[in-house]
């Protein structure tokens, strides 16, 4: 039953398909800004699709963050409708500016002190955002989410698959779909779009071999086994099977005994996977479609990430190598991790890196290393340099958000405090500081951290 939050979303999101509808009938190039995370490719893509089904026209930008400057720059443009995807609500006031109508799909929360629903005479602005209506944009539904609500009423539920898999890039599946997430896959479900069933959740399954799938595998964690090849590749010796097989590749009685021995591990290594069907063989499991998506854009390859939802998949097999190199890369940052740990202060920790791959994989394998067991259960900032600045990525977890931590709000108002940017999710939230600030920023969110708690 839908809840009557989620209604008022619902119909918000049907005014921007009204908007979208309406320029693309007026034959303008609508431009698409998204993220370049699984979840930002992923609304990109929905939009992209819905927009070429529908007979109209596009341009994508695809950005690591939009700061107030890369607003100001559309400004030069002449496109009658702007869309920004898995970003834009962090940035009301520069986008109020633009001179044409404005959809805004995002699911991060707005600044404190921010009217979310901002208005401009003479264009439209329709700000589809759950935290409006009081729906947990962590769990609920992702930017791929809002992107597919804002052109359901083209009806075109074969972009489903493609809402789900930017959500699961986004983390939002850990305890299966919730909210908005859910009536997607119902959705889905009943229109032949989707497929659930039961199978071994293991990473790469359908195109890495199984010593490296099982090894790379972290949601769940796999006590002994995630994060160590060699230790993995001596549980298969032990039980028999073959390490350089793919998972589909199994004989009955090999899958079978592997599948006991995992379950025997964690039992929740079994369970629902989410399929998309009629589609090539590589990206019909959402969670490795999620992962090719997220190594193209590691490396910026938006365009590869873009053509193959499009279908195209001249790029397939060169994603597919960076997939396996951005596996390994993973893998060499746990060993990271393992060998240097990370920097506590009293209310947080964090890792700091200048090297190129590094930077790739430090907010995914500091997540990961809190999973393990190997770093505490605080906030880690993961801390990049870049030229003269830093870029920050915090991540904390479900048990740190009980006790009041709300990593959005601090990484917004922290990095306000050196002339950066910043904001994001309670659990997960990203910043832009001056390298200089680096020292006086780790201790500023320390402090926050620790009024958080307390308060």
């Amino acid at each position: 039953m839908i809840q009557k939050q989620q209604l008022y979303l619902l119909n918000r999101a049907d005014e921007a398909c009204n908007l979208l509808r309406l320029h693309i009938e007026k034959g303008h190039v609508v431009r698409i800004i998204s993220h370049n995370d699984a979840d930002g490719l992923t609304s990109a893509g929905i939009f992209a699709n819905a927009i070429k089904k529908a007979g109209g026209k596009f341009h994508i930008t695809i950005l690591p963050r939009l700061r107030d400057s890369n607003v100001k720059e559309l400004n030069k443009s002449r496109y009658k409708l702007f869309i920004f995807s898995d970003m834009g609500s962090g940035n009301l006031e520069s986008i109020s500016k633009l001179k044409g109508d404005v959809i805004i799909a995002d699911h991060h929360q707005v600044p404190e002190g921010v009217n979310p629903e901002i208005q401009v005479d003479n264009k439209e602005i329709i700000h589809v955002n759950p935290h409006i209506f009081n729906i947990d944009g962590t769990k609920e539904v992702s930017g791929s989410g809002l992107s597919y609500l804002s052109v359901h009423g083209y009806e075109y539920y074969e972009l489903a698959g493609l809402a789900l898999t930017g959500a699961y890039g986004d983390m939002q599946f850990k305890n299966g779909p919730q909210g908005i997430n859910k009536l997607i896959l119902d959705e889905g479900v009943a229109n032949n779009t989707l497929v659930m069933k039961n199978e071994l959740k293991l990473a790469y399954a359908n195109t890495q071999t199984l010593d490296k799938s099982i090894t790379y595998t972290y949601t769940p964690i796999i006590n002994g086994l995630s994060g160590d090849l060699e230790k993995t590749r001596i549980f298969l010796e032990e039980h028999d099977i073959p390490k350089d097989k793919l998972l589909h590749q199994l004989s009955p009685e090999e899958y079978e005994t592997l599948k006991n021995e995992l379950i025997s591990i964690n039992e929740d290594i079994y369970g629902k996977i989410y399929t998309i069907p009629n589609i090539r063989n590589e990206l019909t499991n959402i969670e490795e479609y999620s992962n090719l998506l997220n190594a193209c854009g590691k490396n910026k390859e938006y365009t590869a990430a873009i053509s193959i939802q499009m279908g195209k998949y001249q790029q397939m097999e060169y994603a597919k190598s960076l997939l396996s190199k951005y596996g390994s890369t993973m893998q060499n940052g746990i060993e990271w991790i393992k060998r240097e740990g990370s920097i506590e202060k009293e209310n947080i920790q964090y890792i700091y890196t200048e090297d190129k791959e590094q930077k790739k994989i430090a907010a995914a394998v500091s997540s990961i290393g809190i999973d393990l067991g190997l770093l505490p259960d605080k906030p880690i900032l993961s801390l990049m340099k870049m030229d003269n600045l830093i870029k920050v990525s915090s991540r904390t977890t479900d048990n740190m958000i009980e006790k009041g931590v709300n990593l959005g709000v601090i990484m917004n108002q922290a990095s306000n405090n050196f002339n950066g940017s910043g904001g994001g999710h309670n659990i997960a939230a990203g910043a832009t500081i001056p390298a200089n600030q680096k020292d006086n920023f780790i201790h500023l969110v320390d402090e926050m951290v620790e009024y958080q708690i307390k308060k």
